[in-house]
């Protein structure tokens, strides 16, 4: 893809999405759109989930955008996100996506939040953030990827609030909203999330280019 993407510099609009997560790619597609750029699941390509080894957000979002852009030829972007809670040092962070795996559970939003709810029972600091960190890849082998990090602070609730989203979003309460994440409409949620912050951020850097 063109360096200059976001002003179709090349036909291809497409950009692969490091993730098969459906309601990653429902916020991604929605907040790119407006830049003319089509996302496409890394499945719907016939490529398999990267390795996420490391211990931060930036490292698994670079691996595993470079492995959909090797496999695809195309550009790519990819997220690592999660749920940062203060009080538990930062976890579930890098491995929210299968936080009760690492206490003999199952790898399941029910289950996830299920643990977490153990680990912060009886105490008071629930404060927490949910962090993104996008990388996006003009090819496999770009060694100027543009990073983009956004952070949405709130706490976590002791009940679930809420239907939509997916995730921690129905134990994500924003005070700011007195909603919980899962209470927000999805417009909403994609004008104000951790992911549109990132988001937001990452357009801004395409088009300066």
């Amino acid at each position: 893809m063109s360096q200059d993407s976001s002003h179709g510099g090349n036909p291809d609009k497409r950009v692969v999405l490091a993730s098969n997560n459906a309601g990653k790619l429902r916020e991604f597609a929605a907040i790119l759109s407006q830049a003319g750029l089509a996302m496409v699941a890394q499945g719907e390509l016939g490529v398999g989930e990267a390795e996420e080894p490391y211990g931060t957000f930036v490292e698994n979002a670079l691996t595993k955008a470079r492995h959909a852009a090797r496999h695809t030829g195309l550009a790519a972007l990819a997220d690592d996100s999660g749920l940062c809670v203060d009080a538990l040092g930062g976890a579930p962070g890098v491995y929210s996506a299968r936080y009760a795996t690492l206490h003999g559970g199952e790898k399941s939003d029910a289950a996830n939040n299920a643990c977490l709810m153990r680990n912060l029972a009886g105490v008071d600091n629930r404060r927490a953030s949910y962090v993104a960190v996008l990388v996006y890849l003009r090819s496999a082998d770009d060694p100027r990827p543009l990073i983009a990090q956004g952070v949405w602070r709130g706490s976590v609730l002791e009940q679930p609030r809420g239907s939509n989203g997916f995730g921690y979003d129905p134990y994500f309460y924003l005070p700011e909203l007195g909603r919980s994440a899962a209470e927000l409409e999805p417009a909403e949620k994609n004008r104000v999330s951790h992911r549109a912050q990132a988001l937001a951020r990452l357009l801004q850097a395409l088009r300066e280019e």
